[in-house]
């Protein structure tokens, strides 16, 4: 039997940063993809997965999605079979200048696409989410470009908000239940390896593994190295 598999997207993502894996997966899982859009909460956000989610399943998210996947384990731990956190965190925005500084850069990006709009945008946000080895390759890096600009200025500004606004979950994690796999990108200049290494000390269940020579959109750079993380961590579906 199939694995029923929600895969929760990152900010300003959509399926083209889950489909070169997800093709690699069809055997083993039932994919759904689900996009942030433009809701501005992770609560709302998790509400809505649940709503769309069969009663048990697999779930996944990259980078802000992953903020989205911890909330979903909160709220309904008996239906998260198998749990995902790919090029992610757990904690909230900070207090005092950390969380003044972080709010300042997410403003000021703000300010810059609307400015120069969403192209122009696009182009130096994959520059900093994209392998050094991959900005010369036009086929690698207009996908990426060409995502952002259709996602919209609208979708920007509330995934902003959503993220300012994201819950602290290191209560959380000792208290995760099922297996969980965590994908970190070794070279990934947005979200550092020791998030994740410490969400891996903290789940009781929990796997690491780094993926080489890709930045932050991993399962789009590396879906090798994905797609046979992935399918070992579903291989335990059946089994819950």
């Amino acid at each position: 039997m199939k694995a029923p598999l929600l895969l929760i997207s990152g900010m300003l993502c959509d399926e083209t940063v889950w489909l070169p894996t997800a093709h690699a997966l069809n055997d083993a899982a039932d994919i759904q993809i689900i996009n942030l859009g433009v809701t501005d909460s992770v609560e709302a956000m998790a509400e809505g997965v649940l709503a769309r989610a069969p009663q048990r399943f697999a779930l996944a998210g990259h980078s802000l999605g992953g903020r989205v996947v911890l909330e979903v384990a909160r709220r309904a731990p008996e239906r998260v079979a198998l749990l995902g956190l790919f090029g992610t965190a757990y904690r909230g925005r900070a207090a005092g200048p950390a969380g003044q500084a972080e709010t300042a850069a997410r403003e000021a990006m703000l300010v810059k696409a609307r400015a120069e709009g969403l192209r122009t945008f696009g182009e130096q946000w994959a520059a900093r989410m994209l392998h050094s080895d991959r900005l010369a390759d036009p086929r690698t890096v207009e996908p990426i470009v060409a995502m952002v600009e259709k996602q919209g200025l609208a979708a920007l500004e509330a995934q902003v908000r959503m993220g300012l606004a994201r819950p602290d979950a290191a209560d959380l994690l000792p208290r995760i239940g099922c297996r969980t796999l965590i994908l970190a990108a070794r070279d990934d200049a947005a979200m550092p390896l020791g998030p994740h290494e410490e969400m891996a000390n903290a789940i009781p269940d929990a796997e690491l593994v780094v993926v080489e020579r890709s930045g932050h959109l991993l399962t789009y750079e590396r879906p090798d190295a994905c797609a046979n993380a992935i399918q070992r961590w579903l291989g335990a579906f059946s089994q819950t």
